[in-house]
């Protein structure tokens, strides 16, 4: 039955049973009948094929199976570690989503620190927006999520790690912040924003909201090299972290003004709650939290 459990993991995720059975270094046949054995056990349909448009679609009671088999096949991972006292050589894989700011800014420094310690934990990280990484939580196609700010979900267990800036970015060279700066300057001025579902979107309208600004156009780019690199070439204004704006600020490409205490923000790392986080999981949050204390 654990086979099968896994197998049919693997096809839920890559939603095909020949990369399943490639994956999983077994042949097509036996990939679909641990999804049949699976099947007759429980006595529905999990998956149901389509011949003439040779893809697959998961039922509902097969999404429900797919989330109580991934806390299956962690439970049983993390009851033989504790069993197998293997708490010097700690194995395993990790699936982590990290929003923009934190994918680009700092995964990368704590994955080299990371990786170093523990060489056998297999980590892939997902860089997406903050709704993109929830959504795949909920889906458990995720392990855990790194996001800005807070989710608006009572379904995952949250905590913060680190603290973050953000910051009005402009052109170096800009007429706004000539002689005395103010608000009303920025009054019918092209902004560049992230797109909707971006915890630096949110930042984003809830300064324009605040301060009544009205912008004469937005510009929504996907990344935040992308952002920053539009206010570089004199496209327009933005909100963004002080982390991303670092860099171009020093080499004098944009300039940035600090907002207050209101435009500080956490970074948090996100779970689903009730559900049993695998060693590897709880050792990756443990060193998170402590190389961001460094």
């Amino acid at each position: 039955m654990i086979e099968e459990l896994k197998t049919f993991i693997t096809v839920v995720e890559v939603k095909n049973f020949t990369k399943a059975a490639d994956q999983l270094n077994l042949s097509q046949p036996s990939v679909s009948n641990h999804i049949k054995n699976l099947e007759n056990y429980f006595g529905v349909t999990l998956i149901n094929r389509s011949v003439k448009q040779k893809s697959i679609f998961i039922t509902e009671r097969g999404y429900i199976l797919y989330k109580k088999a991934k806390e299956i096949i962690t439970l049983l991972e993390t009851t033989y570690m504790e069993i197998q006292n293997k708490s010097n050589s700690i194995k395993g894989s990790i699936k982590v989503g990290a929003s923009l700011t934190i994918g680009e800014y700092v995964i990368p420094d704590f994955l080299a620190y990371f990786t170093k310690k523990y060489p056998d934990i297999d980590i892939e990280v997902v860089i997406e927006n903050t709704a993109v990484i929830c959504n795949g939580l909920k889906d458990m196609i995720l392990d855990v999520g790194l996001i800005e700010g807070t989710s608006s979900s009572s379904s995952f267990e949250q905590e913060y790690f680190s603290r973050d800036e953000m910051v009005l970015a402009l052109p170096y060279y800009n007429n706004i912040t000539q002689e005395k700066f103010s608000l009303n300057k920025l009054q019918n001025q092209r902004w560049i924003a992230r797109e909707e579902g971006s915890g630096t979107r949110e930042f984003l309208n809830m300064f324009l909201g605040v301060n009544e600004i009205t912008p004469q156009n937005i510009m929504i780019l996907g990344s935040n090299y992308a952002v920053k690199e539009a206010v570089k070439n004199n496209l327009g204004i933005t909100i963004i972290s002080k982390l991303v704006a670092a860099e171009a600020v020093k080499n004098k490409e944009i300039c940035t003004i600090d907002l207050g205490e209101n435009y500080i923000r956490h970074f948090s790392y996100i779970l689903p709650k009730h559900i049993t986080k695998s060693k590897a999981t709880k050792i990756f949050l443990e060193e998170l939290k402590e190389y961001s204390r460094m």
